[in-house]
């Protein structure tokens, strides 16, 4: 296994993790539990911005720019 296929698979594992994290803390009705879980999620975004940092840096995730008007014409496709 080489360092992006770790690196791809470390992302989809925050991703996932931040999805967890963002339910519990909606539906928690405890505040200390709620702070709890908003200080982790936290910690679980700061680290996926790390890692799609180290990402870009080395090539292994691009991203492409979208022109306006294809944005435009999109969001009037939706209305």
């Amino acid at each position: 296994m080489d360092d992006k296929l770790l690196m791809e698979n470390y992302l989809l594992v925050l991703k996932s993790t931040v999805e967890v994290y963002v339910h519990g803390t909606l539906e928690s009705s405890n505040k200390d539990v709620r702070k709890l879980l908003l200080n982790s999620l936290n910690k679980i975004l700061s680290s996926q911005a790390s890692t799609y940092d180290e990402m870009v840096k080395y090539g292994w995730y691009t991203v492409e720019n979208v022109q306006t008007s294809i944005i435009n014409d999109t969001l009037n496709k939706l209305k």
